[in-house]
């Protein structure tokens, strides 16, 4: 791609993080790992934090603490990544999906009470696109019902509800580093809580649950995994996230370039710009395209678009594939409404390109190409 969908941001600070990892003897389970863990943790203002290979890994072990036994319903928006649905079934939770808002692209506290069964445990809220969820509101509602509250803060890293970090309310919460992300360690993810016991049963369960308390061979008590992540890892992410301010605010001003050039145009749905409850962490731009009347399927003109700024060399995305529609799903969910919206959205939804280092030229290019390649109205 000659814009790529996204790309990291790596400084010659962060090559020296780095390389001072790999001056040591500390390459795994080392002092860069309890920094990143701790700076995490107070940068989201939770006590705890655990770092891990990936987002996934967080979430897989956020769930096996919260001792959900199977057939237990999870609360779940069908609009979201595949890994969520996969954790689930390899827990084998029974995922209950749930509609989004149609301009946030988020689960709501109306559709998750809605939801709510017998059988329900847990809900699992995810802040789309770093669009933050609704999530005190949804706290409240999930206290009411006793229910487990996990935040998929995967893409929202720093973003904000009423001046609380996201990944600060739920009994537990992710994040991801992903190259696409706001800030990277390579691949790696963290779980963060306020719970001790859960902090100790996850720092255990990502190396294998061998318990070096109970004596020096280490008795294992549980099934454990392999989920450590390298120290030069969490040092790309510590030198990362003493920048995040800069960051979020280059990212911000990269969406505000993006729909100056796109809020007029009638067949585009630019993303909301300001959240009224709180702050935006700006991981993709994601706009929606208004569905052609002469389109022949649903999606095919977002699919058209799409092909043709690959074709361009323009990076371009299509999020998500609805959770419920999976084959994987069938039979082994349960569908609360008939989530249109959803539906739509996937349909519509494009991602275009969006990183910290990408230049006001190049989306005036990006822009270009995508509004010669629409269906005049």
């Amino acid at each position: 791609m000659r814009i790529p969908l996204a790309q990291p941001e790596i400084l010659d600070s962060d090559i020296e993080a780095v390389v001072r990892v790999l001056r040591t003897p500390n390459l795994a389970m080392g002092p860069a790992l309890v920094e990143f863990e701790q700076a995490i943790a107070a940068y989201i203002g939770a006590p705890f934090a655990v770092a891990v290979n990936s987002g996934t890994s967080a979430l897989h072990l956020a769930l096996r603490c919260l001792n959900l036994q199977e057939g237990d319903e999870v609360i779940v928006p069908s609009f979201a990544f595949a890994a969520v649905a996969n954790v689930l079934l390899q827990e084998r939770l029974t995922p209950v999906f749930v509609d989004i808002d149609p301009r946030t692209l988020n689960i709501t506290a109306a559709a998750f009470e809605a939801a709510i069964s017998p059988r329900t445990r847990a809900v699992l809220v995810v802040h789309t696109f770093g669009y933050p969820a609704e999530i005190d509101v949804i706290q409240e509602i999930a206290r009411q019902y006793k229910l487990a509250l996990i935040e998929d803060a995967c893409e929202a890293l720093g973003a904000e509800v009423r001046g609380k970090k996201v990944g600060a309310f739920g009994d537990a919460a992710m994040f991801a580093f992903y190259p696409n992300k706001q800030i990277t360690t390579g691949e790696g993810g963290i779980l963060v809580t306020a719970d001790p016991v859960m902090a100790r049963r996850a720092k255990l369960l990502r190396s294998q649950a061998k318990d070096d308390s109970l004596d020096w061979a280490g008795k294992q008590t549980e099934i454990g995994y392999s989920y450590r992540i390298a120290d030069i890892n969490c040092a790309l992410g510590t030198a990362q996230l003493s920048r995040i301010d800069t960051i979020l605010e280059q990212r911000a001003k990269l969406a505000a370039t993006y729909e100056a050039r796109l809020k007029n145009h009638a067949t585009i749905l630019p993303p909301l710009s300001t959240c009224p409850y709180g702050r935006i962490s700006w991981f993709a731009y994601v706009i929606q395209l208004a569905e052609n009347p002469r389109q022949t399927s649903p999606g095919s003109d977002r699919d058209r678009v799409w092909q043709r700024l690959l074709d361009q060399g323009i990076g371009a995305g299509r999020y998500f594939a609805p959770l419920h529609n999976q084959p994987i799903l069938q039979g082994r969910h349960r569908k609360s409404g008939q989530l249109a919206i959803t539906e739509s959205a996937a349909n519509c939804v494009l991602a275009l390109p969006f990183f910290t280092t990408l230049t006001e030229s190049q989306i005036d290019e990006v822009c270009s190409a995508l509004l010669s390649l629409l269906t005049p109205t």
